[in-house]
């Protein structure tokens, strides 16, 4: 008979767990504290652990990380009410076998057991890593079933240093989840440069990534480090590599295959040891069988291959993202909302999302702005269009930026508006550019005195 260590601060838990098991066959024995559970597993040598994270005076992931040392073969499940990445990545880096999001079913905890001590028997060992742990500011969100499998998959690879693909629709958080892996890798303490491979223009964004000699073409009054050069032991998140041209593509295989690359106008071979994550909403085997993108070049890419759902298939995730949002807005614009009523909830649950999370952000923070009540209700969003997903990234920028012109009542102000984003947009050509001029005019396809005239 298999033995399992039930771990839970809540009495009621561990009560109803230990009845649920033992009909099931199992013997349990039960602890409500971290230490408790290191001591029973010391004397009692359990098949298996489930064990809530969250315990007052030493936690879960402490009581992990100790029984680990001793007896690193037995496998753990680790159970939490909250719904952010960063526990479950933890626990996986540590050790954990599988992460298990309350409230769960009954059937699903007993067939994750199932398949931890089958794994046991077949004598394979949990992935154990000890790196320090280091949040990103910023979260991700959910406990749906397929957001908890991608932070199995960060906590499994992010200080592998392989190359990771990461896939979604547009919205859905990539540049988020290339974060949260670089956060947990062993490559923290040096760069981390995210570049949208979309955004800068081509013949632009081969001098970004490479770097260029002086007078290597019409304006180069200096050398250049490029990117890749920058980032010597760091990482480097290429969004959008499906918009890479075919030419660049062939210049980032051969620093994926031996790290190395020349600047451009430059002879001097250059060695870079960089971990690339790439993201796409493409889907890039139809590319490559249509010729836009290298088959090699997709090989070496998709090493490890992160698939991020939808909002339409988290659809259970939408509370807890939206509670996040609140929060996160409440303080951007002084507001004070409360909270959100379940009926406004099931309204959210009842929308497509095609612009994903994104979306879902800008749909709160409109209700944030409008709302005047304690607790946002279906009412709030009956001024928000939400067919303004369809609406480019830009474009859902600019009606935000007239909404809150006009509810600031600044409407008067509209050549100010004008002239402040077009020196912001110049500002900003520069500094991708390094400060030159006749780049970053080419750029913004103007000419070198309109830039100059936001400049004065």
């Amino acid at each position: 008979m298999k033995m399992i260590l039930v771990v839970d601060d809540q009495e009621t838990v561990v009560y109803s767990l230990k009845r649920l098991l033992e009909l099931e066959g199992y013997q349990v024995i039960t602890a409500t504290s971290g230490s408790e559970a290191i001591s029973l597993t010391r004397s009692h040598a359990p098949d298996l652990v489930v064990m809530d994270v969250k315990m007052p005076g030493m936690d879960g992931l402490e009581a992990l990380v100790a029984i680990k040392e001793f007896q690193s073969e037995i496998p753990i499940i680790m159970m939490t009410a909250h719904s952010t990445i960063d526990k479950a990545v933890a626990a996986t880096k540590f050790g954990a076998f599988d992460y298990l999001a309350k409230p769960f079913e009954n059937s699903e905890l007993l067939a994750r057991i199932g398949e931890a001590l089958k794994t046991r028997e077949m004598g394979v060992k949990a992935i154990v890593f000890d790196d320090a742990i280091d949040f990103d500011t910023e979260q991700v969100i959910g406990k749906s079933s397929g957001m908890l499998a991608v932070y199995k998959q960060i906590g499994m690879v992010a200080a592998t240093g392989a190359t990771v693909l990461i896939k979604g629709e547009s919205g859905t958080g990539k540049d988020l989840i290339a974060r949260a892996i670089f956060h947990h890798s062993d490559r923290t303490a040096n760069p981390f440069l995210a570049i949208n491979t979309a955004a800068i223009p081509e013949q632009l964004l081969e001098s970004e990534l490479f770097g260029y000699e002086r007078g290597s073409f019409t304006g180069a009054e200096f050398r250049k480090i490029g990117k890749f050069e920058q980032c010597d032991r760091g990482t480097i998140f290429l969004d959008e590599i499906g918009d890479m041209s075919l030419g660049l593509q062939a210049k980032l295989l051969r620093v994926l295959q031996d790290g190395c690359f020349e600047r451009l106008g430059g002879e001097k071979t250059i060695k870079s040891d960089v971990r690339i994550i790439a993201a796409t909403n493409k889907n890039l085997e139809e590319m490559v069988d249509k010729g836009l993108f290298r088959e090699d070049l997709f090989y070496r890419l998709n090493v490890i291959n992160i698939e991020l759902p939808p909002l339409r298939e988290r659809l259970e995730d939408i509370h807890d993202l939206t509670i996040y949002f609140i929060h996160r807005f409440n303080k951007k614009f002084a507001k004070n909302i409360k909270g959100i009523t379940d009926e406004a909830v099931r309204y959210l649950q009842a929308q497509a999302w095609p612009g994903n999370v994104r979306e879902l952000a800008n749909v709160i923070q409109q209700a944030v702005v409008y709302c005047s009540r304690s607790y946002i209700i279906p009412e709030c969003f009956g001024s928000i269009n939400l067919s303004d997903a369809d609406l480019s990234p830009v474009q859902q920028a600019v009606k935000q930026l007239v909404e809150i012109t006009f509810i600031n009542d600044c409407q008067g102000r509209f050549q100010e508006i004008i002239n402040l984003f077009e020196r912001e947009m110049v500002k900003k050509a520069l500094e991708i550019t390094d400060g030159n001029q006749v780049q970053a005019a080419r750029m913004l396809h103007i000419s070198r005195n309109t830039l100059r005239k936001n400049l004065a």
